[in-house]
């Protein structure tokens, strides 16, 4: 026993100084494997992925407040190609970065499939790659030429300078423009192009044993594009960057289509791919400015592949000197110095523009690398895998600002993002969203949305982010795009495979409750007098569970006639009638006013109601200031007298349902106008207000792709710095080492005895944390604690840590051992 005891302590100690934290040149403080989910964070960026999701949903999808877009009223979808991710925090969608976020999210997949399959993302993860390819492959129209934008680029650029959901977007564009289909552009950019080749080469290697015939389109289709880019030589000319103007000014050529080249070479086994790399785009490789040094520093992104290029021609020739440079682009990341400035709290920060974005793509190469080139090189495969970690765990809170810059993970997250399909605003008044004061007019401050897995921009160059005076308008700090996500995401795919112990939420996406109501009914008076009530109100619409307009919307008046037929008189003569509205008679939002109509739901008979009835209630729709509402003035009124009588005294609306709260503001934009007693309906389905019997809308679950029960928020968790894989903390009611375990019996079937940090596999990682618990050196959480029970005496001891090494070692061949 002691010798036992003696050999798990020595397994420890060496365990720990593996793990121990790493001081990286600029003295980076890192902390040990498995601090962070980032199962979880992967599973959050196709969530992402998903949000960004254009046209016709697809059944997988997975957001709860998505819906389709880009349809016109009949439901067609009208972008010239449909499908596709929006790009941003907009609505363009840009061919070049959907096949740069393609094939980065495809590279992830292709090293690291196994880890992703492990942590159960693999069909989730698949089918998101495939939305992308497929908007890309069907972007080429053939001889090279591409769909390049789709979108408002022309002009005034309705999508940059409106905010509004994607699904109710194109309404805003059909006010603007008059039609139902976006603008769009053909582009023959060598750039775009060689991407686009890369990405559909990558397709082609994923789906080919599964999808054969479309992943030989893919490969086809590749090839052409590969031959017109090399052919045209041409990205930075003004009809090569067409839309993208202003938006991706494509520079150069050489290094995409040297990365598609590489790619096509792994899909194909074609030598000519290689000959093409050597003998015309190495010896022409971009140099260093005022040197003949290939080019080794910027960073990997949607304009800059050549280190992506050299990556792939290393690995697949072995190259000693592009091997070199490889090693000598990453070093320089990690020692920083010239275009790359370190700030105080460790993040490599290069530029304003997504500087989060290029600290984790580079963290891909480096990890990539990592595990392929330098994997034999222990020493050098450590350094860039710790160095790797220190800026993915910056996103996550490792930072000064203990903020996680990756949106719905951790604690604390920044306020304002620079999404508008994520705000749910209603308006087109987007200044004050993420901000903790309103503003007199009551401008929407609150997100409707949790935007998962978005990694935002970043901080400044000093690591500061201040959220108090950061806005969304600050884009290059609050900005998301799917080129932000790309290498992040495919570094998370390296993560999971080389930090293991993470899992996937089971209960994702959570349930989302509408935070405001949906439609709403604002009133004031706009006249009375003792024979008449007029009112001046407006029908809203602020859906953002998902943005959607309808077509059938009524709202009710009730008013009570009591004292009518107290005075002799009855329904018949009052007169229900529209006065001014925002509508004229030919366009949707005309309303129709009738009544009085009796009410079923008073047994007395003496309520009755005005009906507001709108011609087509989608011009009420959340897309700007006056959209989202529809004025009508309407008047209930009896005649000043009746066969020479006055009717002076039978009208008094003091005593009905909905003129309460009328007189309490004379602005309709003043919260106290909102009026619970004037009932909003849509598709005959009470929205809004409390009839006068007391009912109330009904309580209708959100549409979720399925019900589960809420998952815990906890996210990521921090759990001691010694631990090597697991996330779990430690319960309030943890027993000591020999506390009597809980009686409930493990699953020895499936496979989890034994699997002391929950990693899927039972090994001598699982004696050592085992024996790290005993020690009082770590935390295991329940579940860990009874699949740490191998020896079933009902206690967990060093019985159990020998029983479980015995096991490793082959000497006991069957788990747990009853006593």
């Amino acid at each position: 026993m002691k010798k036992a005891i003696a050999f798990i302590s020595g397994l420890v100690m060496c365990a720990a100084a593996l793990t121990a934290p790493v001081q990286t040149a600029k003295n980076i403080p890192v902390k040990a494997a498995g601090d962070y989910n980032y199962a979880e964070a992967l599973q959050k960026s196709m969530f992402f992925y998903e949000v960004q999701q254009s046209g016709k949903l697809p059944e997988w999808n997975s957001v709860p407040w998505r819906a389709d877009s880009m349809v016109d009223e009949s439901g067609k979808e009208t972008d010239f190609v449909p499908g596709g991710w929006f790009d941003a925090g907009d609505h363009f969608k840009f061919t070049l970065t959907n096949a740069y976020s393609a094939s980065m999210l495809a590279w992830g997949y292709l090293q690291y499939k196994d880890a992703v399959d492990k942590a159960g993302l693999g069909e989730t993860y698949r089918n998101n790659i495939q939305w992308g390819l497929d908007y890309v492959n069907a972007c080429y129209l053939g001889e090279g030429k591409l769909v390049g934008t789709i979108g408002d680029y022309t002009g005034g650029s309705t999508d940059h300078n409106i905010w509004c959901s994607a699904e109710v977007y194109l309404r805003k564009h059909h006010l603007n423009n008059g039609d139902w289909e976006r603008p769009y552009d053909i582009i023959e950019n060598s750039s775009v192009a060689g991407l686009c080749a890369a990405a559909l080469a990558e397709g082609y290697l994923i789906f080919k044993d599964d999808q054969p015939d479309k992943a030989a389109a893919y490969l086809k289709n590749a090839k052409e594009l590969f031959e017109y880019a090399d052919k045209w030589r041409s990205a930075d000319s003004k009809d090569a960057i067409g839309g993208m103007s202003g938006f991706y000014n494509t520079s150069s050529w050489l290094d995409d289509c040297m990365y598609a080249a590489g790619w096509l070479y792994k899909a194909t086994g074609d030598k000519s791919y290689i000959d093409k790399i050597e003998k015309d785009y190495l010896p022409n490789f971009p140099t260093e400015n005022q040197s003949t040094d290939p080019k080794f520093t910027w960073g990997l992104c949607w304009d800059d592949t050549c280190q992506a290029a050299v990556y792939l021609y290393a690995d697949i020739t072995g190259n000693e000197q592009w091997k070199n440079h490889v090693a000598k682009h990453i070093e320089h990341w990690i020692e920083g110095g010239g275009d790359i400035k370190y700030t105080s709290d460790g993040l490599a920060w290069l530029f304003q523009w997504g500087c989060l974005r290029h600290a984790t793509t580079t963290a891909w190469l480096a990890l990539l690398s990592a595990d392929t080139l330098f994997k034999e090189d222990a020493s050098k495969a450590e350094k860039y895998r710790t160095w790797a970690k220190s800026q993915m765990d910056y996103c996550f809170g490792d930072n000064s600002m203990k903020m996680s810059y990756v949106l719905g993970m951790g604690d604390k997250n920044p306020t304002a993002i620079h999404h508008r399909t994520a705000s749910g605003i209603h308006d087109d008044h987007w200044n004050e969203l993420g901000k903790s004061t309103t503003s007199e007019e009551g401008w929407q401050t609150e997100y409707a949305h949790t935007l998962y897995g978005a990694l935002i921009g970043g901080p400044d160059s000093s690591g500061n982010y201040d959220d108090e005076k950061v806005s969304v308008s600050d884009y290059q700090y609050t900005e998301v795009a799917i080129d932000y996500n790309a290498g992040y995401t495919a570094a998370l795919c390296a993560m999971i495979a080389d930090f293991p112990g993470g899992k996937i939420l089971d209960n994702f996406p959570p349930r989302e409750e509408p935070k405001w109501a949906e439609w709403e009914v604002a009133a004031v008076i706009n006249g009375q007098g003792d024979s008449y009530t007029e009112v001046k109100a407006w029908a809203m619409n602020h859906t953002a569970w998902p943005a959607r307009v309808a077509k059938d919307i009524t709202y009710r008046y009730y008013f009570n006639i009591e004292e009518l037929t107290k005075a002799g008189l009855s329904a018949d003569n009052i007169t229900v009638e529209a006065k001014s509205q925002q509508y004229q008679s030919d366009q949707q939002g005309f309303a129709t006013v009738e009544g009085p109509i009796k009410y079923a739901g008073d047994p007395t008979g003496n309520t009755y109601y005005a009906e507001v009835k709108f011609a087509d209630g989608r011009a009420i729709q959340p897309t700007g200031q006056s959209e989202h509402r529809d004025e009508v003035q309407f008047r209930v009124s009896i005649p000043d007298a009746i066969d020479g009588q006055p009717t002076k005294g039978a009208w008094d609306p003091s005593n009905d349902w909905s003129y309460e709260g009328l007189d309490a503001t004379d602005s309709l934009k003043n919260p106290k106008a909102l009026n619970e007693h004037i009932c909003m309906y849509v598709d005959g389905n009470l929205v809004w207000g409390t009839e006068p019997d007391g009912t109330k809308p009904s309580d209708t679950p959100v549409t979720t792709p399925t019900e589960q029960p809420e998952p815990e928020t906890k996210t990521p968790t921090e759990p001691d710095s010694s631990s090597e894989t697991d996330i779990a903390t430690k319960p309030a009611d943890e027993p000591s080492s020999d506390a009597t375990l809980p009686g409930t019996e493990n699953d020895v079937n499936s496979g989890k005895c034994g699997d002391v940090n929950l990693d899927g596999t039972v090994d001598i990682l699982d004696v050592i944390a085992l024996n790290k618990y005993l020690v009082g050196s770590r935390e295991l959480d329940g579940e860990q604690r009874l699949n740490a029970e191998v020896y079933k005496d009902n206690e967990l001891n060093f019985t159990d840590s020998l029983t479980l090494l015995k096991h490793v070692l082959n000497i006991v061949k069957d788990i747990p051992v009853t006593p």
